[in-house]
Order: structure tokens, then C-alpha cells, then sequence
């Protein structure tokens, strides 16, 4: 039998797919809950202020708890080192602007930037999405232990969009060009009518600790414009994460070990 803190974790939880709004019987069903249990405790979370209970009965994130989690490391750290250079790209390009890092299998964005004018994309801060099917994810994945490959592989490639990868032995040959290009590129593989490209961060001992990248329209989307910003924006971070390394061994490839490696 699940504590009563088991229940509210998996509530929260049910938020993590990126998802803005649900219903109570969405988060009961994704939470594996009772209508009763759900409705009971999803109020006591709203009168806390951890959820917020919108006009057309749906559910979403509470402004108290987005504070307590933009105090994450992963957050203030990297966060604060990027956003500088994800303006600068911003700037040059007008473009979809995505940071994102390896957690639990999957591609978790710590920030974006969007235009008016950009494409739509699905990404919100603090949402992830599929390594296999995203630019970002791609290069978190070309870089991360076999151990990881394995297990996305394990979990089946899920079709998300008209060209997503779902044969094992294409998406691990487009891994090793990600490696030999030294960036990724999807199409239509997410959104139908959204392209992107990705670039590693690495930190000063060349681990890959994030990705970078720029979400474009497919139609429009163009690898020599978009390309020779993106990369100088990759590094420059890169070069930003070196300053602030203190040595020691590396850590593993997700949000823990880019808190390890930066500065408080």
C-alpha cells in the first residue's frame, strides 16, 4: 500500500510528461489513483499552492511550486551560465533557442527561448521529451554510456511524427554520425513541420553535459545558416562550464553531474 507521500509524488508526477493542464481524471489515471483519492488530495495540493486549479477545471503548476524547483542546481547553474548565450543566438537567428540535459532516459530542458514568430514547438521548461525523436536528445544520446542506448532501446522507439526514427540499427547509425559530424539534425521527427539542430556542451574535462539547439520550421530550416551560430554558442558555454570546473572525476551524463561541475 503506497504512503499518502507516494500518492502526492505521483500526482506531481503525472505533470511530467510537459503537459500544461490536466483533468482530475487524467492525473488519477496517470497517477494510478482512485477518483476519490485523486480529487482529495489534488485539493489539498491546490489550497498549498503546489497545483492551480485553472477556469475550465483543469489542473496545472503552482506558482509555489515552480519556486521551489527554479532553485534547483541544474536550474541556477547552468541555467544562468546559458541564458546569455542563448540570447545571443536568439538574436542571430530568431529561431526556437532549447537547452536541455540527460535525466532518467530522457531529454529534460532547463530553459528556451521562443519568438512571436518562431515555429510551435512542444517543449516547456522542466518537461522532457524522447531522446530518439529530438535534436537535443540525440546528442545527450550519441554521448551518453551504452548502458543508456540500451535502455531507450529496451523501451521501444516510439513514432512521435512522420520521420521518427523506430529501427534500432538507424538510430545507432545516426548516433555515430552525430559523433563524427559533432552535432545532430532531425526533421519532422517530433512535430511534423518543425526542424532542428543540436550541438554539444561540454565541460572542461569534454564531457558532454548538455545540448544546444535551435528549432526551425522544416521548410525554411537551413544547416548553413543555422549551423555556424549554433556551434559558436556551444562552445562558448562550453568554454563558460570550463571556467568554472574544479577537476575531479566525471560524473554521469545527466543533471547531476552538470551540478557537479559547476560553481555554487
Amino acid at each position: 500500500m503506497r504512503s499518502v507521500a507516494a500518492k502526492v509524488m505521483a500526482i506531481l508526477d503525472a505533470f511530467a510528461a510537459g503537459d500544461v493542464r490536466l483533468n482530475l481524471s487524467e492525473i488519477c489515471r496517470r497517477a494510478g489513483l482512485p477518483l476519490a483519492t485523486g480529487h482529495r488530495l489534488v485539493g489539498e495540493l491546490v489550497a498549498g499552492g503546489f497545483l492551480e486549479r485553472v477556469p475550465d477545471g483543469t489542473y496545472r503548476i503552482g506558482t509555489r511550486l515552480w519556486r521551489i524547483g527554479s532553485q534547483a542546481p541544474a536550474v541556477t547553474g547552468l541555467r544562468e551560465l546559458a541564458l546569455p548565450h542563448m540570447e545571443d543566438l536568439y538574436e542571430a537567428t530568431h529561431d526556437n533557442v532549447q537547452l536541455a540535459v540527460l535525466r532518467d532516459g530522457k531529454a529534460l530542458f532547463v530553459e528556451r527561448l521562443r519568438g512571436t514568430r518562431s515555429v510551435p514547438v512542444v517543449t516547456q521548461v522542466g518537461a522532457t521529451l524522447p531522446l530518439h525523436a529530438t535534436g537535443v536528445g540525440k546528442v545527450l544520446l550519441a554521448y551518453a554510456p551504452d548502458a543508456v542506448l540500451e535502455g531507450v532501446l529496451a523501451g521501444g522507439l516510439t513514432r512521435h511524427a512522420a520521420r521518427t526514427i523506430t529501427d534500432p540499427q538507424e538510430l545507432r547509425r545516426c548516433l555515430a554520425q552525430v559523433r563524427r559530424n559533432g552535432y545532430a539534425v532531425t526533421r519532422d521527427e517530433m512535430t511534423l513541420g518543425a526542424a532542428s539542430v543540436a550541438a554539444p556542451v561540454r565541460a572542461g574535462d569534454g564531457t558532454v553535459v548538455a545540448a544546444l539547439s535551435l528549432v526551425s520550421r522544416t521548410r525554411s530550416a537551413d544547416i548553413r545558416r543555422l549551423l555556424p551560430p549554433l556551434t559558436t554558442a556551444a562552445r562558448a558555454l562550453s568554454r563558460d562550464l570550463a571556467a568554472h570546473w574544479r577537476g575531479g572525476a566525471p560524473g554521469q551524463l545527466d543533471v547531476t553531474s552538470a551540478e557537479r561541475k559547476l560553481s555554487p
